[in-house]
């Protein structure tokens, strides 16, 4: 089994990729950390407790970052999330706690204690990954791979014109992890937005497993109506999150190439993941992705 470190912001998208994780038997997962993003970070460790806890999952969860690198955090995404961050479905406190231990040290940890092993798949701001590497630099060698979902290298932002969500919520982040070394595939908009789970799934979930399927299922009607809201007859939801974590489980959903990829710090463009022709390639980005494939396993896992 793969060992993976999850990091995560958890909104729906994050819960489903959790769900596809935990019930993914080529991965370990050795715990996830959390940070702000979709909603602050403490709301982002509850919602990653609640979801393990429906999984029946005991993964140490450890909170991570409450601010970007040098910005103010920006407003928690409700009307995309949710009040709480999983639609409408969160009604008690989760029964555990997260550990005591900060991310960005738990992160470290593990790497330098399987050298060569560890994948980190990053789902939301790369702020706790950019902490770790700029407290312990040489962690970019002993990282097996970082399958980070963010970016839109040649197709257009979902927050600007230009920046995909995570990586405009902390450009300086994603500047220090692409400069770091790390052996990165980048899991972008360029292929997550060719994916769909379509609204009729969640019926068949419900079917299957009323308890399970019922929470997954009330939870991403409410992400699928705000996609609707914007793509009127969209019929569902692209699975951003579950795609990197699909891409851990097997490269072979997703086309990469080799690129250099930089990140815009200023102006109208902030936030953008824009190639450098004729650079050193920094990382691998996917530009093409099986999707019909890829979501016919994410939905023989999740329930």
């Amino acid at each position: 089994m793969k060992p993976i470190i999850l990091d995560v912001d958890t909104g729906v998208d994050d819960a489903l990729a959790i769900a596809y994780a935990v019930r993914s038997p080529e991965l370990r997962l050795l715990g996830l950390t959390t940070c702000f993003g979709n909603v602050p970070v403490d709301e982002a460790t509850r919602n990653t407790l609640y979801v393990l806890e429906r999984l029946g999952s005991d993964a140490p969860v450890l909170q991570g970052a409450q601010e970007p690198l040098r910005r103010k955090r920006k407003e928690a995404v409700r009307h995309i999330h949710g009040e709480k961050g999983l639609g409408g479905v969160l009604d008690i406190a989760p029964a555990r706690k997260a550990e005591r231990q900060h991310a960005v040290d738990f992160i470290i940890e593990q790497v330098r204690k399987l050298p060569g092993q560890v994948t980190i798949v990053s789902v939301g701001p790369l702020t706790n990954l950019a902490l770790a590497v700029q407290k312990d630099p040489g962690i970019a060698e002993w990282v097996d791979q970082v399958v980070i979902m963010g970016g839109a290298v040649r197709v257009p932002g979902n927050v600007t014109p230009h920046a995909e969500a995570n990586i405009h919520s902390d450009p300086e982040a994603a500047d220090t992890v692409f400069r770091s070394g790390l052996p990165i595939t980048l899991v972008g908009l360029d292929v997550t937005l060719k994916t769909l789970l379509a609204r009729d799934a969640l019926a068949a979930w419900r079917r299957k497993d009323p308890e399970l399927g019922g929470f997954l299922a009330e939870m991403t009607d409410f992400y699928i109506d705000f996609y609707e809201s914007c793509l009127p007859g969209a019929g569902g939801c692209a699975l951003h999150d579950p795609l990197a974590v699909g891409v851990a489980v097997s490269a072979d959903f997703v086309t990469a190439e080799p690129l250099h990829v930089q990140v815009r710090l200023d102006g109208e463009e902030l936030g953008r993941t824009g190639e450098l022709p004729g650079g050193r390639p920094n990382m691998r980005v996917c530009l093409d992705v099986r999707a019909d494939e890829f979501v016919k396993h994410f939905l023989s896992r999740v329930i």
